[in-house]
C-alpha cells in the first residue's frame, strides 16, 4: 500500500496516518465511480489501453505498477536484516502466519463463499478467477502500511523493518510457489512462465533498482536528506498511479459492476474474516512465546494486511484486466484501511490483558524505554 515512505526505525516510529491514507476508501470509491463513468462514456480509450501489451505484460499497468513498487522498496533498508535474531520469537510467528496460514485461510474461506455460499449471487464464469484474486492477494504480505499500522499500535520499529526487509526477499522465492498450488487445487491452469515473470517484473526488478538507488543516495554528501527528499518526491507520482490503476480497473469491470452490485460486498466477507482471524492468530501465538506487546502488535497486523499493489499486478498479467482476479485484489483495498484500524484499536486494548501472561515483559520495561530487554524476546 502506498504511504509516505519510511526509511529507518526511528522514522518509521513516527509514521503517521495521512490524509490519504485514512480515506483510502472514499478514494476507492470515488475511482469506481470515475472508472465505470468513464469506461461507459470512452471505451476506445480503455481498449487501446488493454491492447498495449508486450509477451502478456501491459506496458502502462506496468509503468504504474513500478511507479507505486519502486518508491516504497526504496524506503527500506535491506540491512535491516542483520537485525532479525534480535526479536526471533515475533520473527518466527510473523513467517508462519504469512507464508503458513494465511494463504491456504484465505483458499479455504475463498472455497467456502465464493466458490459455495455466495455461487448463486455470482457471475458464474467469473468463480474460478474471484478465487484465484483472493489466493493471490492474501499471498502477498502487506509492505509499507505495516510502517503505520506498527506506529499507532506503538510497535517495535526495529523489528517492523527488520519484518518487512525479510518478507521482501522471501517474496521472490515464496510468492510463486504459494500462489501456484493453490491456484492448481482450485483447479485453475496457472501459467507458470507467466507466473514467474510477474515475480520478475514486479518484485525482483524494483527491489534491485529501489536498493541501488537507494545505496547511491545514501553515498552523496548529506545523503539521508536527499534520501528523505526523493521519497517526498516520489510520494505524490505513486499516490497517482494508484489512482490511475484504480480508474483503470473499474473502467473495464463498470459493466459487470453495475449488472451486479453485490459482487463487491460479496467479495468482501471472505477478506474480513480473515483479516480478523489472522490477525488475532498472530497476537495470540505472540503472547504464547512470550513476544513483547510492541512486537506482538505489528507481528499480529503485519499477518494480516497485504501488499496490494503486487497482488493487483499479478491478477492482471495472469487473468487480464477484465477479470474477476483483478476486481477481488482491488476489494481488498477498498476494505483493508477501515478494517486494519479496528485491528489496531483490538491490540491497543488488549496491551494490559496481553502482559498479564508471566514471562512477558511490560511495555514500559522494554519497548517504551528502548532497553535492551526488548531485543532479546
Amino acid at each position: 500500500m502506498s504511504v509516505q515512505y519510511e526509511t529507518s526505525p526511528r522514522q518509521a516510529a513516527g509514521a503517521p496516518l495521512g490524509v490519504f491514507e485514512r480515506y483510502l476508501s472514499v478514494w476507492v470509491f470515488l475511482c469506481i465511480i470515475a472508472g465505470i463513468a468513464l469506461g461507459r462514456l470512452i471505451p476506445p480509450v480503455f481498449q487501446a489501453v488493454g491492447g498495449m501489451q508486450v509477451a502478456h505484460v501491459n506496458l502502462p499497468v506496468a509503468v504504474l505498477i513500478w511507479l507505486m513498487i519502486i518508491p516504497m522498496l526504496l524506503g527500506i533498508d535491506l540491512k535491516a536484516l542483520a537485525g532479525v535474531r534480535r526479536h526471533w520469537r515475533g520473527m518466527a510467528v510473523t513467517l508462519f502466519e504469512n507464508w503458513g496460514v494465511k494463504p491456504f485461510s484465505m483458499a479455504l474461506l475463498a472455497w467456502l463463499f465464493i466458490g459455495g455460499l455466495f455461487r448463486p449471487w455470482l457471475p458464474a464464469d467469473q468463480i474460478h478467477s474471484y478465487i484465484a484474486g483472493l489466493i493471490i492477494l492474501a499471498a502477498a504480505p502487506c509492505t509499507a502500511m505495516v510502517f503505520v499500522w506498527s506506529h499507532l499500535a506503538r510497535g517495535e520499529p526495529h523489528f517492523t523493518l527488520s519484518q518487512i526487509a525479510l518478507n521482501d526477499v522471501l517474496m521472490i522465492f515464496a510468492f510463486a510457489p504459494v500462489v501456484g498450488l493453490l491456484l492448481g487445487l482450485s483447479s485453475i491452469t496457472v501459467p507458470w512462465l507467466t507466473l514467474l515473470a510477474s515475480v520478475a517484473l514486479y518484485i525482483v526488478v524494483p527491489l534491485i533498482i529501489a536498493n541501488i538507488w537507494r545505496n547511491r543516495l545514501l553515498h552523496q554528501e548529506h545523503g539521508e536528506l536527499k534520501l528523505r527528499r526523493t521519497l517526498q518526491a516520489m510520494h505524490p507520482l505513486a499516490l497517482a498511479a494508484l489512482l490511475a490503476m484504480l480508474v483503470l480497473l473499474f473502467g473495464f469491470q463498470g459493466e459487470e459492476i453495475i449488472a451486479q452490485p453485490l459482487v463487491i460486498l460479496l467479495i468482501a466477507v471472505p477478506i474480513l474474516i480473515q483479516v480478523y482471524f489472522n490477525a488475532g492468530l498472530a497476537y495470540l501465538l505472540n503472547r504464547l512465546v512470550r513476544s513483547p506487546h510492541c512486537v506482538a502488535g505489528p507481528s499480529a497486523l503485519i499477518g494480516a494486511s497485504n501488499f496490494f499493489e503486487l497482488a493487483v499486478a499479478t491478477a492482471i498479467v495472469l487473468f487480464g484486466f477484465a477479470s474477476g482476479a483483478a476486481l477481488a485484489t482491488v476489494v481488498g483495498v477498498l476494505v483493508e484501511v477501515p478494517v486494519m484500524l479496528s485491528a489496531v484499536a483490538m491490540v491497543n486494548r488488549t496491551r494490559r490483558w496481553y502482559e498479564t501472561r508471566k514471562g512477558v515483559v511490560p511495555y514500559e520495561q522494554c519497548c517504551g524505554t528502548e532497553a535492551t530487554l526488548c531485543g532479546s524476546h
